[in-house]
């Protein structure tokens, strides 16, 4: 009786594996070059006035279109600059955040540890469902719904709170400004971040969980001493990922904030701003030099955000290192 022949043991991929590995890399790199092309589209439209405007850009608030007698612009004297706008993005962004955060990660624990299975999958649905709303309906919910809750909320933060400069009040308006535009972003951004902190906890490793029950720990202690610790990458993963969602977000932000021109850090005044809003107000009326320079925010805006994905993977994995 004659033995099979040995297999041939091989390191050489097989041709499937050739084309999965190739439209894997496809994949892969065309996104990393359409954002590079969306760079370098933002970058040709907005180089004039970058170079025009210098350093001003950054760090003025002016936005001013000078024309002479003829019609034409004065570009001595017109002015534009976006430091309010980027003011405006990143309060109305951490206020978001602020708020987002511990709701979002108390809704994933109670999903993950504390729901009965019928009432995880009808809020799992729930919350995937409110991920993929679009914006204009938050935008028309804050404007007719929450925003004279958030009046209220408003008066009473500057109530007891006023001694802290930025709950301070100097004028009796506060409809339609950071503060109200925060809260909309937060209850958006609540599902993007539930969802990633609910899928980090699930993953938490069995034997930890069995182990810390074994030792007599609590639920709640047991989600402090092994859940925490494994899941705090994802959570900050989330909440940067909310993060620069809030700092994009356009309609919902245009409908219930107030666009002035004047750096205010105040949240609780009826004045702010913010970039993608801003594009979004001037955009249709702007002729071509205010269109280069409505480039030239959005080019600033695209860093911004790839600065802080660029800083979340960094904290994301500094912490994932020691939680593991």
């Amino acid at each position: 009786m004659t033995s099979p022949e040995k297999r041939e043991l091989t390191t050489v991929p097989r041709f499937s594996d050739k084309v999965f590995r190739g439209i894997v890399t496809g994949g892969g790199l065309s996104s990393l070059i359409i954002l590079g092309l969306i760079f370098a589209f933002l970058a040709y439209q907005g180089y004039s006035v970058l170079r025009s405007q210098g350093v001003h850009f950054i760090t003025g608030s002016a936005w001013q279109i000078v024309q002479d007698s003829a019609g034409n612009i004065d570009y001595a004297q017109t002015k534009f600059g976006i430091a309010a706008m980027l003011i405006g993005t990143m309060l109305c962004a951490l206020i978001a955040v602020f708020i987002a955060v511990p709701i979002s990660v108390l809704s994933a624990l109670f999903l993950t540890f504390y729901a009965p299975p019928f009432v995880k999958r009808i809020m799992v649905a729930v919350v995937d469902l409110m991920a993929a709303f679009p914006s204009i309906l938050f935008g028309l919910w804050g404007f007719f719904i929450l925003m004279p809750s958030v009046e209220y909320w408003a008066k009473l933060i500057h109530k007891y709170f006023g001694f802290i400069p930025i709950f301070k009040l100097e004028a009796p308006v506060v409809t339609r400004s950071p503060f109200v535009a925060g809260v909309v972003l937060a209850v958006m951004i609540i599902p993007i971040v539930t969802s990633v902190s609910r899928e980090i906890f699930s993953q938490t490793p069995l034997d930890r969980i069995q182990a810390a029950y074994a030792l007599g720990a609590t639920r709640w202690s047991m989600i402090r001493a092994v859940v925490f610790p494994y899941g705090k990458s994802g959570v900050v993963g989330g909440a940067m990922l909310g993060l620069g969602r809030a700092m994009g977000e356009t309609v919902a932000v245009y409908t219930v904030l107030n666009i002035v021109y004047k750096v205010n850090w105040h949240v609780l005044l009826g004045a702010g701003g913010n970039v993608a809003s801003m594009i979004l107000l001037k955009f249709g009326e702007a002729g071509p030099e205010e269109i280069k320079a409505l480039m030239a925010a959005g080019l600033v805006l695209f860093l911004l955000t790839l600065l802080v994905n660029s800083l979340a993977d960094f904290i994301v994995n500094k912490s994932g290192s020691k939680g593991r």
